[in-house]
C-alpha cells in the first residue's frame, strides 16, 4: 500500500503519524510536500492508495487535494471537507443546515452592516476571521466603542481574512470547553480545554484535561461531523445553560496534547481510519 503524505512543515503530530504509518503498519509513505508541488492537468497524478492531509498552510492544502482527487486519488480528509471546515462561516452554515447546535451567529460584509448586526445579537460578541486557526486574531467585543474600532481597523487591513465580518454571541465557558477527536463514525477521544482567558485552545495555553465521552457529547459531535462531509475531525464544544453547542470544527488538528490526557493512542486512530478509507477504494 503507497499512502502520500501531504505536509510543509513535520511538527510532533506528523512524527507519530509517520511513525505509525511506517514502524507499526510498514505501509509505504510517499513524502508530499506542498512547498515543492506542481501539478500537470495533462498528466495522470501519482499512483497512491491513499492521501493523508497535514498541511498547515490552507489554501495550498485546500487546491492540492482538489488536484489529487481530480486525479483519482482518495484524501483524508477531502477536499470538500477542507474547504468547509477551513471556513468558520461555512462551517456554521453546514451544521445550521443540519440541524446541530452552535452559538448565535451573523454574517455582514460591511462595519455598518456588521454593527447593526453586533447590537442586534447584543454585546459582548466575538469577532473571528473566516479563515484562520489557533485562536488568532479573536477578538471580544464589549460596548459599540471597541466595536467601532475593530471594525474600522478590520476594513483597513483590507485583507481577505478581514472583509468579512464573522459575528459570534460570545458565550460564558467558565474556564473551560470541550475538544473531540472524531474518526469516521467514532469518537476516539475527548479532552476539557481549561484556561483563565477566554481563549482557551492549548496553542495559547489552555490545560488538557480527559473529558468523558457521553451519549450527548457523541451524539451532538457525530452529528457536527457528518454535517461537514465527515473523516478525521476535531470539534469545539461549548456547555451551556441549552445544552452542548458546537463552536468549530477542524479538519487538520493537533492533537500532541491530547494523548497523554486520554490515554488514547489518536495517531494509531487516525491511521486505522485513513488505511480503512484506502482498502475501501480497491473494494
Amino acid at each position: 500500500m503507497r499512502v502520500g503524505f501531504l505536509h510543509s512543515i513535520i511538527r510532533v503530530e506528523e512524527k507519530l503519524l509517520l511513525d505509525e504509518l511506517r514502524s507499526r503498519r510498514g505501509v509505504e509513505v510517499v513524502m508530499i510536500d506542498d512547498r515543492e508541488l506542481s501539478f500537470r492537468l495533462d498528466r495522470p497524478g501519482p499512483t497512491l492508495d491513499v492521501v493523508l492531509e497535514r498541511s498547515v498552510n490552507y489554501a495550498r492544502a485546500l487546491y492540492a487535494l482538489r488536484l489529487l482527487e481530480s486525479a483519482g486519488v482518495a484524501c483524508v480528509n477531502s477536499a470538500s471537507v477542507a474547504g468547509v471546515c477551513g471556513d468558520k462561516l461555512l462551517t456554521s452554515v453546514a451544521l445550521k443546515d443540519r440541524g446541530v447546535p452552535q452559538p448565535e451567529i451573523a454574517a455582514a460584509f460591511t462595519p455598518e452592516s456588521a454593527l447593526e448586526a453586533i447590537e442586534a445579537i447584543g454585546y459582548p460578541v466575538v469577532l473571528k476571521p473566516c479563515v484562520g486557526s489557533w485562536g488568532r486574531l479573536l477578538a471580544k467585543v464589549n460596548d459599540r466603542d471597541a466595536a467601532e474600532a475593530i471594525l474600522e481597523h478590520k476594513a483597513v487591513l483590507g485583507s481577505f481574512h478581514h472583509s468579512i465580518f464573522y459575528i459570534q454571541k460570545y458565550l460564558e465557558k467558565n474556564g473551560r470547553d470541550i475538544r473531540v477527536f472524531v474518526a469516521g463514525d467514532e469518537c476516539i477521544a475527548a479532552i476539557y480545554r481549561t484556561s483563565a482567558h477566554w481563549i482557551t485552545n492549548t496553542a495559547r495555553g489552555g490545560r488538557a484535561g480527559r473529558c468523558p465521552i457521553t451519549d450527548e457529547l457523541a451524539d451532538i459531535s457525530l452529528r457536527a461531523a457528518r454535517a461537514v462531509g465527515g473523516g478525521v475531525l476535531a470539534l469545539d464544544v461549548f456547555e451551556t445553560d441549552r445544552g452542548l453547542l458546537v463552536n468549530e470544527v477542524n479538519h487538520t488538528m493537533e492533537f500532541k496534547n491530547s494523548i497523554a490526557p486520554t490515554g488514547v493512542d489518536i495517531p494509531r486512530k487516525i491511521v486505522d481510519y485513513v488505511l480503512r478509507r484506502a482498502e475501501a477504494g480497491h473494494a
